[in-house]
């Protein structure tokens, strides 16, 4: 399945149903009466939040949708029928913009949320709400209004509590498969990951948290180089960073510094977000040089820094207890 997280559409409210011009034709009433009825309210489209979508990918295809027009009224004041509202199903964590405007419409985080785009247009008036003293038989009626029209763009962004980050072949890939039932495509190569994973790791307590593996981030990753910057929204919801970084390369402390940068330049609010550091890959790894790098880590981060091998699963209990308790105890300002 193709992961799609951006997608335009266009929505169209149903039209409102028209009045009529009807009078009355009844047995011992002489005179009549204007008994035209007024026309149904059009269709209205509605987003929907729905637990079984993970992407935007429908909207590739499909990127016009309209509502039902509403019934023109009927003769003995009866109304039309209202139109049929639009139900469009979508990701929870999209978020709508109005294409236009550039104006955030609403945000469908959890399932079940519902929101409005396209209000219906409402029905014309039949003949017989023209009824006055002066004017006791009108011949006109009113035509129904027509629907709202909105281009909308939709924005996904995953809703895990703990963002898997760091530098191509850190391991990010190999830690989630390893920490829950994912089985992204891993390989000895950069981007092997070209989208986000998500996998559900089970705490000792037996309910279950999201993780997110966050590809493609490297230098100049916020200014739109690589995979990164498409993939950094996803981690905007997340309430804790876990930040992968391969013991193995050169000089993991200018590794962790890049991914810190570009965590400042994206902005919002990701660079306090808290974290937690994992030197991956300690297999493979010389005792005094991986001594070396944890002191130098030290120097330049208050966080807590792990050694672990996903490969192995070295250490990867004691990091799951630290996040389980971070998650539980600290208090998280989540800007979205």
């Amino acid at each position: 399945m193709q992961f799609i997280d951006l997608a335009e559409i266009e929505v169209i409210a149903g039209k409102g149903g028209d009045g009529i011009v009807a009078f009355r034709r009844e047995k011992y009433v002489p005179a009549g009466g204007p008994a035209g009825g007024n026309g149904g309210k059009g269709g209205s489209v509605i987003l929907l939040a729905a637990e079984n979508l993970q992407t935007l990918l429908d909207f590739r295809y499909a990127r016009q949708f309209k509502a039902d027009d509403g019934k023109r009224g009927g003769p003995n004041n009866r109304t039309g029928a209202q139109g049929s509202d639009r139900i469009i199903e979508v990701p929870c964590g999209t978020m709508i913009y109005d294409a236009d405007t550039e104006e955030l419409l609403g945000d469908l985080v959890n399932a079940g949320d519902t929101l409005c785009v396209a209000e219906g247009g409402k029905g014309g008036l039949g003949n017989k709400y023209f009824l006055s003293n002066r004017n006791r038989a009108p011949e006109h009626a009113l035509p129904g209004l027509p629907g709202e029209e909105r281009r909308l763009r939709l924005e996904l962004k995953l809703i895990a509590e703990v963002g898997i980050i760091g530098l191509p072949n850190a391991g990010k890939s190999t830690l989630i498969s390893a920490l829950s039932s994912a089985r992204p495509k891993i390989a000895d190569y950069p981007f092997t990951t070209l989208i986000p994973n998500l996998g559900v790791v089970k705490k000792p307590t037996g309910d279950g948290t999201v993780f997110a593996d966050i590809p493609g981030l490297i230098a100049g990753a916020s200014e739109g180089i690589g995979l990164g910057h498409d993939f950094l929204r996803h981690i905007e919801r997340t309430r804790l960073l876990l930040h992968l970084i391969d013991a193995t390369a050169e000089e993991p402390i200018s590794n962790y510094r890049t991914i810190q940068a570009e965590l400042i330049a994206y902005g919002r609010g990701l660079a306090q977000r808290p974290q937690i550091i994992a030197l991956n890959k300690i297999d493979a790894v010389e005792p005094a040089i991986l001594a070396d790098a944890i002191a130098q880590m030290k120097q330049v981060t208050k966080d807590p820094i792990f050694t672990i091998s996903a490969a192995t699963g070295s250490g990867l209990n004691n990091l799951l207890q630290t996040v389980w308790s971070t998650l539980e105890t600290t208090e998280f300002s989540v800007q979205v």
